[in-house]
């Protein structure tokens, strides 16, 4: 399933990934010290969720409790695919030229790369 997450979105599915499922007032009670978000805010940003499909809600119980529908690595996936496409014209290898030109990967990055090309090849 394909199903962008906002930036925002991402912080509550963030949540829901370490620990699902979650009602409102515990997603809230985790964001609020770093993002400031208030009750309504994550009402707002679940009711959205669910209804572009990212997550689900139980409403069995008093306190509704909320689900991810998608996995970290499939909107990491798709996360991935949408900044190669719009930053590096949908090529990996301009990504990882950029990152060795920088000087952004060290001598272990170098390593862990070519171990998982290797893996690939075979």
């Amino acid at each position: 399933m394909s199903v962008q997450v906002t930036e925002a979105e991402w912080k509550i599915m963030e949540c829901l990934w370490d620990h699902a499922p979650q009602t409102m007032g515990e997603i809230t009670a985790t964001l609020e010290p770093t993002t400031g978000w208030t009750r309504q805010t994550v009402i707002t940003l679940l009711k959205r969720m669910t209804e572009k499909g990212a997550v689900s809600m139980d409403d069995s119980a008093r306190a509704k409790k909320y689900v991810p529908l998608i996995t970290r690595e499939e909107a990491s996936a798709e996360e991935t695919h949408k900044f190669l496409n719009h930053v590096f014209k949908g090529k990996a290898s301009l990504l990882v030229n950029h990152l060795v030109d920088s000087g952004d990967l060290s001598e272990d990055d170098l390593r862990e790369i070519l171990n998982i090309m290797r893996k690939e090849k075979k």
